[in-house]
């Protein structure tokens, strides 16, 4: 890129206000073994320290999302080999509706392990690793390219084995417990479940003694009920999880497995069929139970957690699958503590205070119709499930259009059916309906009329988590058409794009030479695809009809990514004066540009210059207040017919 010293050196004194270059992150990598011998596996323990008030992403989750996924490069030699993915360890999730959908990052540490063989007795392992952090407080997203080297030769090298991070799940548990205890509390409506807590209980009084004897034995059979189901999820998490578990909830077939289980359950409810265990096998666990003490009140509450099994399934299968998708054994447990403690107290309660049965509702059509509600939740949660194998495998199957067209479909039938006006086999004559179904309908169809503008391209925000991205809708009417200057084909428009049709320029040099062609000054937008605060400061920004206007008319536009990978030829290549490293790639180099140009390595960053590249105004970085940003415009306007500059 064309620069005269004089330029670079008045931009680098004219911001120094607004000067900064940032690494708020330190790493240490070790090998967890600093002596091993050939044929040994290892571990490599990238350990990363991450000031306060940013974030680190994470590597486990879609790069298709947005965020720029932390990815590790090995330089492949005949010393060592790799022994299957590398892996994050306790990773935070959380859902962003900017993106539409969840990503996994770390909060002040954060620990990434890869496992290696070692070939020979002296090996050497170096590498890339490429990340990006992000402030929480004024939304900057930096991202960096570091180096790293280990091997038995090194010197002075601290190698010696460390210890896994602590869990910091602390909020994440409370959510998992609370949520996994409302599916708890949901089971206990299903008609496999309610008429067996009077009888249970009944059974408890009747066969003790006294009215102590039957709470104490119905506070060991609650708490029968709690273990049963907590070590099940421990087990569940044990065998399966750790980071395992994640990989499997984005596995094609795993989740073509669980959008199968969940249409055959959703039929199922429907009355279709009747889904039981084996009953011999029920007997003979019946038959423990009758053997009485304390082994024997173990088994009557495995029994009930079998009898109940069709109607239980479905809803603890989808608090394991939500909740143990980041792969912690503590989640698991946790999870199933919170269902099971739900699944108890009902016939602990009633059993201390057996009066209270008398105010309970008696088991009847209401049962089956919460049955048949619960399908049609089925159904529309077994689209996620095919939803994730179609956008991990790119069939195009089931794009947000159609994903949304089911959805009204599905609700628009439950709420049919809530209302009366549809009815199932199972279902009893009775033509009146309850105040409790009609809200519930009211509530239905208020949301199938909100889905409805999706189907033209609406965010609909907070459905994003559930739905496929907007990428996948073909049938947008609500694109805007803003326009822009541009005089030669921009380059590389095959691969980057500007939002709200505005049209622009991705290489500055391009961008420069238009603006000298058209008088007008030039508009630098210092992004990157993983920066979460470019995506939301065009988003809510942008997509004011006064900015628009502004961007598309006054400016020429260009849009720098500063983590694109696309690698250039070699003779586009250079040495850069900031770190010496060789600058490769688009992202690079225009990162390059940022840091020696503006001092500066944060996005987004605005700049604007006139056309002899003289700075107009202070650049300017994430403010979601629109009247400040058209400020900004019409100040950088204003400067310019005005010859004036910093």
């Amino acid at each position: 890129m064309k620069k005269s010293l004089f330029i670079a050196f008045l931009m680098l004194t004219s911001v120094g206000s607004f000067a900064q270059i940032l690494k708020p992150i330190s790493w240490e990598v070790n090998l967890s073994n600093s002596s091993p011998k050939v044929g040994e596996e290892i571990e490599i323990r990238f350990n990363a320290k991450i000031d306060k008030d940013w974030y680190l992403y994470s590597s486990d989750f879609d790069p298709e999302l947005g965020p720029m996924v932390t990815e590790f490069e090995f330089e492949k030699n005949d010393t060592y080999e790799l022994i299957g993915e590398i892996q994050p360890v306790n990773a935070k999730k959380k859902y962003d509706s900017l993106w539409e959908g969840e990503y996994t990052y770390f909060k002040e540490k954060g620990l990434f392990i890869q496992k290696i063989k070692i070939l020979k007795e002296e090996f050497t392992i170096t590498g890339t690793y490429l990340y990006q952090v992000c402030s929480d407080v004024d939304g900057k997203c930096i991202p960096f390219d570091d180096e790293f080297s280990l091997g038995n030769k090194q010197s002075g090298a601290d190698l010696k084995k460390k210890t896994e991070l602590d869990q910091e799940s602390g909020g994440s548990l409370w959510s998992i417990l609370i949520t996994a205890f409302l599916a708890g509390l949901v089971a206990l409506l299903t008609p496999c479940v309610y008429p067996m807590i009077p009888i249970t209980v009944s059974i408890f009084l009747k066969q003790s003694k006294s009215k102590g004897e039957g709470i104490s034995k119905a506070l060991i059979y609650g708490l029968s009920i709690i273990v049963f189901f907590s070590l099940l999820g421990f087990l569940i998490s044990f065998i399966w999880g750790f980071t395992a578990l994640n990989e499997l909830s984005t596995h094609w077939l795993f989740n073509l497995i669980i959008f199968s289980v969940f249409i055959l359950f959703a039929l199922s409810f429907f009355g279709l069929f009747e889904i039981t265990l084996p009953s011999g096998f029920i007997n003979k666990i019946d038959r423990q139970a009758d053997k009485g003490g304390l082994i024997g009140i173990f088994f009557m509450a495995i029994t009930l957690v079998l009898v109940s099994f069709s109607c239980t399934f479905p809803i603890v299968g989808t608090a394991l699958i939500n909740t143990l998708s980041g792969g912690s054994i503590l989640e698991g447990t946790m999870a199933m503590f919170g269902f099971s403690l739900a699944f108890a107290i009902p016939f602990t309660g009633f059993a201390i205070f057996p009066s209270w049965l008398k105010t309970i509702p008696e088991s009847g059509g209401w049962l089956n119709s919460v049955k048949v509600v619960l399908g049609f939740l089925e159904l529309a949660l077994a689209l996620k499930f095919l939803s994730v194998a179609d956008l991990a495998y790119h069939w195009g199957i089931l794009d947000r259009e159609v994903f949304i067209s089911l959805w009204i479909a599905i609700f628009g039938l439950l709420g049919l059916y809530l209302i009366g006006k549809l009815k199932l086999n199972t279902d009893s004559d009775s033509t009146k309906i309850s105040v409790a179904r009609l809200i519930l309908g009211i509530a239905t169809f208020s949301f199938v009329v909100a889905l409805i503008p999706g189907l033209w391209g609406a965010p609909l925000k907070s459905l994003s988590g559930f739905l496929p991205p907007m990428a996948t809708h073909n049938f947008n009417l609500l694109q805007k058409e803003a326009g822009g200057n541009t005089c030669e084909e921009p380059l590389y428009t095959d691969i980057l794009h500007w939002p709200h049709g505005l049209e622009g320029y991705f290489d500055y040099d391009q961008a420069l030479a238009c603006a000298k062609e058209q008088n007008k000054p030039i508009f630098i937008d210092f992004t990157g695809h993983g920066c979460v605060n470019c995506r939301e400061m065009e988003q809510r920004v942008w997509s004011d009809p006064e900015v628009l206007k502004r961007l598309s008319r006054d400016f020429v536009l260009v849009a720098l990514y500063v983590d694109d990978r696309t690698k250039l030829p070699k003779g586009q290549w250079y040495q850069s004066s900031y770190d010496g490293k060789t600058k490769k790639t688009i992202g690079q180099q225009n990162a390059d540009f940022q840091i020696t140009q503006f001092n500066n390595n944060a996005q987004p960053f605005y700049v604007i210059l006139n056309e002899n590249e003289e700075m107009l105004i202070a650049p300017k970085a994430y403010d979601l207040k629109v009247s400040s940003f058209v400020d900004f415009l019409d100040k950088a306007l204003e400067n310019h017919r005005n010859n004036a500059v910093l």
